[in-house]
Parts: structure tokens; C-alpha cells; sequence
């Protein structure tokens, strides 16, 4: 458990955002081509994303506030593959959304 602890709560949020831009990026390729090899890793890299999420919250103990932080963490690898990978298009009000995105983790890192 130490172990776990050691590392900062950061760490096992970006890597359980990392795991969740996985199983997103599996999801759109099983959309694409149907195949159960597909559901089978998105399962996997949707568990190890749970399971790296709970060393975060153990650590930090502020749900607002870790879950925020991978909410957007999240949200933006989710957005990287969609526009950078599958070739979709981001409007205007959706980098709005991301700018403010960024602005409610400082908000809340700092309280």
C-alpha cells in the first residue's frame, strides 16, 4: 500500500486517463469493425483505468476535486484521438469548452 502511496496522485491520474484514452480509441476502432478481440481489450483497458483511478482518491481524498482533474484529463486524450487519429472535426465551442476546462482544475488545485 505504501507503494501506492508513494506516488503522486497526478501519476495515477494521468495514467489511469492514458488507460481511459485506450479503451476510447479500442471503442471507435470496434464502432468501425465489429470484432469481440475489441470488447475484450476495451474491458481491459477500462479496468486498469478504474483500478489506477482508486490510488489517485486514496491519496488526495477530494472526490471534487480528483475527479475533475481526470474528468478533463480524460475528456482532452478522448479529444486528441477523435480530432488527431479519426480525423474528427472540433468546433468553435467545443475548444471554448475545453479553455474552460482547464480554467475549473486551476480553480479547484487551488481551493
Amino acid at each position: 500500500m505504501k507503494f501506492l502511496l508513494s506516488i503522486n496522485y497526478i501519476v495515477w491520474l494521468i495514467i489511469s486517463a492514458l488507460f481511459f484514452a485506450v479503451g476510447d480509441f479500442l471503442s471507435k476502432k470496434f464502432a468501425l469493425n465489429p470484432k469481440i478481440t475489441y470488447v475484450v481489450f476495451v474491458l481491459l483497458a477500462y479496468s486498469l483505468c478504474s483500478l489506477t483511478w482508486l490510488p489517485a482518491i486514496l491519496q488526495k481524498n477530494q472526490l471534487s476535486i480528483v475527479g475533475t482533474i481526470w474528468s478533463v484529463m480524460s475528456l482532452i486524450a478522448t479529444i486528441a484521438i477523435g480530432v488527431i487519429i479519426f480525423n474528427e472535426e472540433l468546433s468553435a465551442i467545443g475548444v471554448i469548452g475545453i479553455i474552460v476546462a482547464f480554467i475549473s482544475i486551476i480553480l479547484l488545485s487551488l481551493a
